[in-house]
């Protein structure tokens, strides 16, 4: 099994203010799926925006083999340098 580490969509749709989870899932599933694990949040409508993300359980799941998409990537960079 594939696992890839990227955002899942959460909030509320009514008036487009979403905000988004970081988590573990499998390749294959869709981005609504059920996620592994849940590694962090990221909130864009805030100003600035909220990054949070647990760096230990991410350390975890890379060294497992998970690859993290090219959003969270630059994430992780964003939330380091805080």
């Amino acid at each position: 099994m594939e696992v890839r580490i990227r955002l899942q969509k959460a909030g509320k749709p009514a008036n487009k203010q979403y905000n988004f989870r970081i988590v573990a899932m499998s390749r294959s599933q869709s981005r609504q799926s059920r996620h592994l694990d849940l590694l962090g949040h990221y909130d864009p409508s805030k100003n600035p925006a909220v990054i949070s993300v647990n760096h230990e359980k991410l350390e975890k799941w890379l060294v497992q083999g998970a690859q993290m998409s090219d959003t969270v990537k630059s994430l992780v960079k964003k939330s380091k340098k805080v």
